[in-house]
């Protein structure tokens, strides 16, 4: 694992910061789920600076237990998932260059920090997390059963969408740091289906392009019966079919 080094970040990366906040807080509008804007509020991101990671470490610790662990990129597995269980959020430091502003493949500062964090603020989403991570944690040998794990992780965490007072809301950090994965959700051809966990086991799931179909939960706490009953279904010896 790395560092921070906050003095590394250059006035482009301080734009860049300034410019995908005012962008993503201005298309979020009423399209977020309430979570996020209380947890964005209460974190203290603001669009004048990239947050410094102790001091997010700080007010994640004492919200809700949680960390942020600098990285450099992605990781497997095993590092991913082992550092939920530890209520560790891996968070990348290098921020995207505006030539890279509209997509990348790879998660940056940005997303990370901008789409994850505020969500870890809320005791429930952040107990849900460190759950998924304990159950996969018990899994790092089984490449099937991780893969179900990922995709309940990316069809949640990532591009998780959810119904609140009648209006389905954004919760997932891909979603909530991107510009074009938001206008691809809310157009009119775009499939979205209610949340179902054997659907979402047996549907692909990639981030290198747009997702082809989002998931809705009509409550929060299908999120951590989504975990138990997979977790339920993995102890007890059921049979997955290999991923497509």
């Amino acid at each position: 694992m790395i560092q921070q080094h906050y003095d590394r970040y250059t006035t482009q990366d301080q734009l860049v910061w300034k410019v995908l906040f005012d962008r993503q807080t201005a298309l979020l509008h009423k399209r977020a789920c309430s979570a996020f804007g209380k947890g964005l509020e209460a974190v203290g991101f603001h669009r004048n600076a990239i947050p410094d990671f102790q001091e997010v470490s700080q007010r994640l610790q004492k919200a809700t237990g949680w960390q942020l662990e600098p990285v450099q990129g992605m990781l497997n597995d095993a590092e991913f998932f082992g550092l939920l269980a530890q209520r560790k959020f891996p968070a990348t430091v290098w921020i995207r260059s505006m030539a890279q502003f509209d997509f990348i493949e790879e998660p940056d500062l940005f997303h990370g920090v901008f789409g994850h964090v505020p969500l870890l603020m809320d005791q429930a989403f952040a107990d849900f997390l460190h759950f998924l991570g304990q159950v996969a944690a018990q899994h790092l040998d089984d490449a099937v059963a991780l893969a179900r794990l990922e995709r309940l992780y990316g069809f949640t965490v990532q591009f998780g969408l959810v119904e609140e007072h009648g209006q389905t809301r954004m919760y997932g950090a891909g979603l909530l740091s991107s510009s074009g994965e938001i206008h691809h959700c809310i157009g009119d051809i775009t499939r979205r289906f209610p949340f179902d966990l054997a659907t979402v086991l047996h549907t692909p799931y990639s981030e290198a392009h747009l997702q082809d179909q989002y998931f809705v939960l009509n409550s929060w706490e299908q999120l951590t019966e989504s975990v138990a009953e997979l977790a339920a279904l993995l102890s007890s010896g059921w049979e997955l079919q290999p991923v497509e």
